[in-house]
């Protein structure tokens, strides 16, 4: 068998990066994991290609070469999904799909001739083996939860690494918590699942060997799920660091803010190069944490566990929601001021939305409130259900919290207040500085010179350069990043309501 896969494109939103991708002229975050892991799954006899249309055009010689075509994705790559599923039909090849984009509602794509939905460790090989046979049935979908320990090494060398800013690598599905709003629970379920500490090293090794340096991202939803065992792969892992002189530029992974109460914890994932991790804070109101269900972010104060997780060498990413049940219309304010004293400059700040298979889409449905489903863009005005806070006030709110936080002045302030906090460890960070270098020179050009926000970006850099002189790479990343959001989010500000 020839096999196509293809990974449709995205439009611009927090994790594309698209807009800072290109002051160091890569074209895409990450490759798409999930198919790489698949084409892993696949017999070793079969050929494979792999076009991912967010670094390259799909070609007419691919699509005459394929005997099959295999598509995945998520929600929001929705429109581009369609359009290639299509050009692939037309083509006159069969078309596999899976991931999140078509397990909720496979019957709305009825080019599709196979779904293969949820996990491929239970139904990829059930789909080979009628595949043999020659009697495929439409939908396999997975039951229950296979364990990590069969899951292969993704195929890297299907990728062009020079493309993209980082490598995914999974560890571990499930988290023990159950927001309301998300849908990992119902995908992976409350008990984390994990790969050996022998598989993720053997993982690396690929990546090592085929001549990686950049930044590895750990994709886990909640990469602590599970701290005992996610403690003694750190160690392993800071061995495997030592013993390669630690190759990679850092690791970056999600988490839960519970990091922040668990001192050896944070100094095992500062001594394993971990420089960033991404947490849902959602609001700082506690009246909207108990109505979600985020019971992990009542325990202490949210703001001084941020700043913990920063005095110990990581930055923080934030997820920020507007538009729970208990929103009023001072919560704006309110969420404005708490990134701004976190100095999280990179805060996703989206609308409620209600996913399918969460228990927030059920209880709005079984009360008639939902009215349409998800764009998949948790950081767009498209609300598929009614809320509770008028709809014009809360998108107007919305719009207006995101044109305060993402003003230059705002987002150099932070930079000086994260910069303030920040201790990172140095030793090993050398590579990642050389790295940004390159994208120094443009930054000063488009921020520095041609920016309207650019007597703000040199008060930031004369501070940095004052008092936290190490640290410049980070203020020039963390400029750029903001520019990135500034792009982003602009749309949404300007539009109608």
């Amino acid at each position: 068998m020839k096999i196509l896969m293809v990974y449709p494109e995205y439009p611009p939103t927090f994790w594309s990066f698209k807009y800072a991708l290109a002051f160091i002229r890569k074209k895409a975050a990450f490759p798409p994991l999930g198919l790489i892991t698949v084409a892993a799954m696949l017999p070793a006899d079969w050929e494979i290609r792999l076009t991912d249309l967010n670094i390259e055009k799909l070609g007419e010689k691919d699509i005459e070469w394929a005997d099959m075509a295999m598509v995945g994705g998520m929600i929001v790559q929705e429109k581009s999904a369609r359009e290639v599923i299509t050009r692939l039909k037309a083509a006159g090849l069969p078309v596999i799909a899976g991931g999140p984009l078509f397990t909720p509602g496979p019957d709305s794509f009825p080019e599709v001739d196979t779904f293969i939905l949820g996990e491929g460790e239970t139904t990829v090989p059930l789909f080979l083996a009628d595949l043999a046979r020659g009697q495929t049935q439409r939908i396999y979908e997975a039951a229950g939860w296979p364990s990590l320990e069969s899951t292969p090494s993704p195929r890297w060398d299907l990728v062009r690494m020079k493309a993209y800013n980082s490598m995914p690598v999974q560890y571990s599905r499930g988290c023990p918590f159950n927001c309301e709003f998300c849908d990992i629970v119902a995908r992976f379920g409350h008990v984390p699942r994990l790969k050996t500490d022998a598989q993720m090293l053997r993982e690396l090794d690929a990546l090592h060997a085929l001549g990686w340096r950049g930044g590895v991202f750990i994709v886990d939803d909640n990469f602590i799920g599970n701290p005992g065992r996610v403690k003694g792969f750190l160690r392993s892992l800071s061995g495997w660091l030592k013993t390669n002189r630690h190759p990679f530029n850092s690791f970056f992974t999600e988490v839960s803010i519970n990091l922040a109460d668990d001192p050896e914890l944070m100094r095992l994932m500062r001594e394993a190069d971990f420089n960033n991790v991404f947490i849902g804070i959602e609001t700082p109101d506690e009246e909207g944490l108990q109505s979600c269900g985020k019971l992990q972010n009542l325990k202490g104060d949210l703001l001084e566990r941020v700043k913990t997780i920063q005095h110990n060498g990581m930055g923080v990413w934030g997820g920020f929601i507007l538009g729970f049940d208990t929103d009023r219309p001072g919560v704006f304010d309110r969420m404005a001021e708490f990134i701004r004293k976190s100095g999280i400059v990179t805060a996703m700040v989206g609308l409620l939305t209600a996913l399918p298979k969460t228990r927030l889409y059920d209880r709005l449905k079984s009360t008639g409130r939902l009215i349409a489903e998800s764009d998949g863009n948790n950081t767009s005005s498209h609300i598929n259900f009614i809320p509770k806070m008028d709809v014009r006030t809360l998108v107007k709110g919305y719009q207006d919290t995101l044109a305060g936080i993402f003003h230059p002045k705002e987002i150099y302030g932070r930079i000086v207040t994260f910069l303030r906090e920040y201790r990172p460890v140095v030793k090993h960070r050398m590579r990642e500085i050389r790295s940004y270098f390159g994208a120094f020179f443009k930054t000063v050009w488009k921020l520095g010179i041609r920016d309207k926000g650019r007597i703000q970006f040199w008060k930031m850099i004369l501070w940095t350069l004052t008092h936290r002189p190490r640290l410049i790479a980070d203020a020039i990343v963390l400029a750029v990043y903001g520019y990135h959001f500034r792009r982003m989010y602009g749309e949404e500000i300007r539009r109608p309501i």
